[in-house]
């Protein structure tokens, strides 16, 4: 019996699928043994096993539905059904946890300030975590993020760069909060005044390049607001995704169904 229009289609997809795994398990094997900064060493694991998983999968549903081997291509739809209840529960977990927090509009600023306590209770803890801020902290500072803005507004006066449009990264690690009312020098360079300021982040700051502002409240939670940016941009992406996990799995489902109606013509007849 010639194999039907379904079993090509997902036959043809997952040879895609296998395709593009090739080079991300290439990618992560090269981070592994290439990688130098802490950054790049944290992507290496996540990034082979992903390319691993897809390589997996994708043989699974290519064998299936060519073959007609129809316990791999059974195996191949339970994954793919738990990918997409899976997909689901990030879309709207990311959703839940990056609906809370907003960076504050201050007058007369080009950029925004950021509290910790304005973000959700899930990303607070997840970030303030010693071991975890470390990890943050070691990439925000291979990153060179605060040294990009040194160099940008080296010569730029104050009334300029109150007018500079800041990320949230730039104005809550590189710079003291406008509580801690500081005297400018420079983009990462400032003097402490006579005011007292009740927030604990004015005694955290640093002019030494590899201090700054890293150790601020105001730092997390301008990070945590980059994180909830990307977060949005990832659950967005995640639901096109799910939309073609949904066909594929659909089409898989027509093809499993003919392998076993082939398998039933074949034992059935008998020459």
């Amino acid at each position: 019996m010639m194999f039907r229009l379904s079993n090509n289609l997902v036959g043809i997809l997952n040879l895609i699928t296998f395709i593009l795994s090739i080079p991300i398990l290439g990618a992560g094997i090269w981070l592994s043994r290439e990688g130098v900064t802490e950054c790049e060493q944290l992507l290496d694991r996540p990034v082979i096993v992903i390319g691993v998983f897809l390589m997996l999968v994708s043989l699974a549903g290519l064998i299936g539905a060519c073959c007609r081997v129809t316990w791999l291509l059974w195996l191949y739809l339970v994954v793919m059904f738990l990918l997409i209840v899976l997909g689901i529960v990030f879309t709207i977990f990311s959703f839940a946890v990056t609906n809370k927090g907003a960076g504050e509009v201050l007058s007369g600023r080009g950029y925004k300030e950021y509290r910790l306590g304005d973000y959700s209770d899930w990303l607070q803890k997840r970030v303030t975590n010693q071991k975890n801020w470390n990890k943050i902290k070691s990439c925000l500072a291979d990153s060179k993020v605060c040294i990009d803005l040194h160099d940008k507004y080296l010569n730029t006066s104050l009334p300029d760069f109150y007018q500079a449009h800041l990320s949230a990264i730039q104005s809550g690690c590189c710079k003291p909060s406008e509580d801690c009312q500081f005297r400018y020098a420079g983009p990462t360079n400032w003097t402490r005044g006579d005011v007292a300021s009740t927030n604990p982040d004015c005694n955290l700051w640093d002019n030494n390049l590899d201090t700054l502002c890293f150790k601020c409240q105001s730092c997390k939670a301008g990070f945590i607001d980059n994180l909830k940016s990307s977060w949005k941009k990832v659950a967005v992406v995640n639901i096109v995704f799910l939309i073609f996990l949904i066909v594929v799995y659909s089409v898989g489902c027509c093809a499993f169904r003919n392998n076993r109606r082939d398998n039933a013509y074949h034992q059935g007849w008998k020459p």
